[in-house]
């Protein structure tokens, strides 16, 4: 019975979910206001729905569900939405939550289809609380690139549109080119040290817990190859060297490999035993 209203609860989820997606593409293309605020309540009951998910596992397994793939994608995708709702009720931006909402979309739906494995969890021997900050950590790293791989893409369509003196009406409800800039920026600014923090306690507990420890897991290796690459990003941007479109595109390969990572380096991982 609890496995067929989980089920049920996803279902209307992904329902729920694509049908804001409509409605917020039709405000912004058509100026509905209307449908703006239907789109918002919309994906305001996906997040109470992930909510109740999230607390639903919590109570079935007496712990913070973010210790297998699938929870991990569920929380991911739980944070985009989160991201979403604070950015319509407070920054007033259009685009940018919808770009947002379809990445939710698109991890709920991976979330929502993919296999549940009871066994996918990390064991309970391994568990602590050091590990589950550096999950989150880390999941709230990811999401805070999230918002730059989004603003990036923002800053691109914004360039080529003034470049090519193709503003419309279409285009008024966008955020300037500094404020996307900006906001590029301090998401980036605050992915670094919470992915630096995540690396650290994650590199800590398996020191302190596991009995043997190879450097070379692939997950270890993508992961620091990708702090490495964001502090480059940081370092050359800070000389002046990266800028412009230039910034904008690395930043959007940088999240690809993130994304990569997340997925493949979980699989081939020998560490860190997600299913």
């Amino acid at each position: 019975m609890a496995d067929l209203t989980m089920t049920r609860l996803y279902e209307v989820m992904i329902v729920l979910y694509a049908i804001s997606l409509v409605f917020y593409f039709t405000d912004y293309f058509y100026k509905q206001v209307r449908a703006r605020r239907i789109a918002f309540w919309l994906v305001s009951f996906v997040w109470v729905i992930q909510s109740a998910i999230i607390i639903l596992t919590f109570v079935e397994t007496k712990r913070f569900p973010i210790l297998s793939l699938s929870e991990g994608i569920l929380f991911y995708s739980w944070l985009l939405v989160t991201l979403s709702i604070i950015l319509h009720c407070i920054a007033r931006v259009d685009l940018p939550v919808f770009i947002i909402n379809i990445l939710g979309f698109l991890f709920a739906s991976i979330f929502t289809f993919m296999p549940k494995r009871p066994t996918g969890a990390v064991s309970d021997t391994l568990i602590s609380e050091m590990l589950f900050i550096h999950i989150s950590f880390a999941i709230l790293s990811y999401a805070a690139f999230s918002l730059t791989f989004v603003f990036a893409i923002l800053y691109l369509v914004l360039y080529r549109l003034l470049k090519k003196k193709k503003w419309s009406h279409l285009w008024t409800r966008l955020p300037s080119l500094q404020q996307t800039s900006s906001w590029m920026n301090v998401s980036f600014f605050i992915g670094i040290p919470m992915l630096f923090i995540s690396l650290i306690l994650g590199f800590e507990w398996a020191l302190l817990t596991l009995e043997s420890l190879s450097v070379f897991d692939a997950k270890i290796i993508g992961s620091f190859i990708i702090l490495i690459l964001y502090c480059f990003i940081l370092y050359v941007n800070r000389k002046s060297k990266l800028i412009g479109t230039t910034y904008a595109w690395v930043h959007i390969y940088a999240y690809l490999l993130v994304v990569v990572n997340f997925f493949l380096g979980s699989s081939l991982s020998r560490f860190h035993l997600w299913y």
